[in-house]
């Protein structure tokens, strides 16, 4: 669970009076860190290990062991090497990983200037030959050095050179790619919707479908990142399970697309297309790593609103850990409980308030506040009785809707029978022109001869009318 800083052990508190944390958990989280970290490769890896430092009171040491290891082994980062180590001096500073490896941090930084001037002098020489290919290859190579050792600003426009000499579609998609990545690294979610459109629909040979996989899943990412929750579940729910898991660990695992869809669903989705989700073959080999998001919707759908939000609340800790999740968590929560509460009331004209906080409040708390703020929002349309203790819920006038529709149906009737009237008026006064040719009309100031008074009687008299120009008036045909 969240909580403030009264609540916290004495190093979060201090972190979080500076504005150093935004969300912190006291509980003990249901994942393994270990066997959660396997799940991801590349940044994303340490940034999750840091993102969980900063929020779980009781993995933060053993994350920041997990991310000083990784960087150390795998990483070229010395700066996100710094960060884990001052938060760990901090939080456990008795600890091994806790000794500041100074060695390795000169090595390092040495060898990632040496390589820097490198591929710059490598880039320059290619620039000088105007070989195209060449020079893209450069790019990326330094994009690819800047990206790794945290230089992210830099690799992003590194790489948005590479579009200038691109020749064939694999290089925009590996282009697109790398763009998408380095924009959800930095959290600008407009440029990684950007880059996929970019891509998304590019084919390659052989039929890959791991391209439509991979748009999916950084479009729900994005989408996700903005708040927008309907498009974000359509993304992640149209996600092809066939693709293996190592062509996107390095943004989400299969069993975050089943939480990241499950929960965005839940949130967004009628009963019926609950149902669909729950049908679906394709997003059931997702939900069956993730059992519980399976059980929180079939609950849902089954009206089983008590249990569907019993299950949510255990696994709370676990979404806060989450990397896309942890800031949209609680608003999707809040959505989730109010559908709930309202599909509660929707069977009833009249529930007590006893009866709503056994199936909705916490033990010993009321809801009495969370109703009345569903009513002034709109979302629940209903009256409280603060005397008898019971909720109303006024019941929609069958009457007033037939004679609604049938009030609608009778003007739509008489506006296509006017019509018509005047399409008769046309037709039987010969009015209607029909030539040859689509753009073909009368000359300018002329009538047809067929109106032309040529018998002295009648003629053009018997209808009315007037040539002005090239424009023929028609009135009165229809009165």
């Amino acid at each position: 669970m969240a909580s403030s800083s009264n609540a916290l052990p004495s190093e979060f508190a201090q972190r979080a009076q500076q504005g150093g944390i935004v969300v912190t958990v006291l509980d003990v989280p249901k994942l393994d860190l270990e066997s959660y970290i396997q799940n991801y490769k590349g940044r994303t890896r340490t940034d999750r290990l840091l993102l969980i430092a900063q929020t779980s009171t009781v993995l933060s040491v053993d994350a920041l062991k997990l991310a000083i290891h990784e960087t150390t082994t795998n990483g070229r980062d010395v700066q996100l090497y710094r960060d884990a180590w001052e938060l760990l001096i901090v939080l456990a500073p008795k600890e091994p990983e806790a000794e500041f490896k100074s060695t390795w941090v000169t090595t390092t930084d040495k060898a990632n200037r040496t390589q820097l001037h490198h591929l710059q002098a490598e880039l320059k020489k290619y620039k000088n030959n105007l070989v195209k290919e060449s020079i893209r290859m450069g790019n990326e190579d330094l994009g690819k050095h800047l990206e790794a050792v945290g230089e992210l600003s830099q690799a992003y426009e590194t790489y948005s050179k590479c579009r200038a000499d691109v020749s064939t579609a694999k290089h925009i998609i590996e282009v697109g790619l790398h763009l998408a990545r380095l924009a959800i690294y930095r959290r600008d979610w407009s440029a990684v919707t950007a880059n996929v459109n970019k891509i998304n629909g590019l084919h390659t040979d052989g039929g890959d479908k791991s391209l439509p996989t991979l748009c999916s899943i950084l479009y729900g990412i994005a989408q996700l990142g903005q708040a927008k929750y309907p498009e974000a579940a359509r993304s992640f729910l149209q996600v092809d399970p066939s693709v293996n898991a190592s062509q996107y660990d390095e943004f989400i695992s299969p069993n975050d697309i089943a939480i990241h869809g499950g929960l965005l669903a839940l949130a967004t989705m009628s009963r019926t297309e609950l149902s669909g989700v729950l049908d679906n073959s394709s997003f059931r080999t997702y939900l069956e790593l993730e059992p519980h998001i399976r059980r929180a919707i079939s609950q849902f759908v089954n009206g089983k609103y008590s249990a569907c939000l019993a299950i949510l609340e255990a696994y709370r800790s676990d979404y806060l850990l989450d990397i896309y999740l942890q800031a949209h968590v609680k608003h999707l929560y809040s959505i989730i409980r109010a559908k709930c509460i309202y599909h509660f009331l929707q069977p009833f004209s009249c529930v007590t308030l006893d009866s709503l906080n056994a199936a909705f409040a916490p033990p010993g708390g009321s809801i009495d506040a969370e109703l009345v703020k569903m009513i002034r929002s709109g979302g629940l349309e209903a009256r409280i009785d603060a005397i008898d203790r019971v909720v109303t819920i006024p019941s929609a006038n069958p009457r007033a809707k037939m004679q609604a529709a049938s009030l609608a149906a009778a003007k739509n009737y008489e506006k296509e029978a006017l019509d018509r009237i005047r399409r008769i008026g046309i037709m039987s006064a010969e009015l209607e022109v029909r030539g040859k040719h689509k753009n073909q009309g009368f000359n300018q100031g002329t009538v047809p001869s067929r109106w032309a008074d040529t018998s002295g009687e009648g003629g053009s008299e018997d209808y009315d009318v007037q040539a002005t120009g090239s424009a023929l008036t028609v009135s009165d045909l229809v009165s």
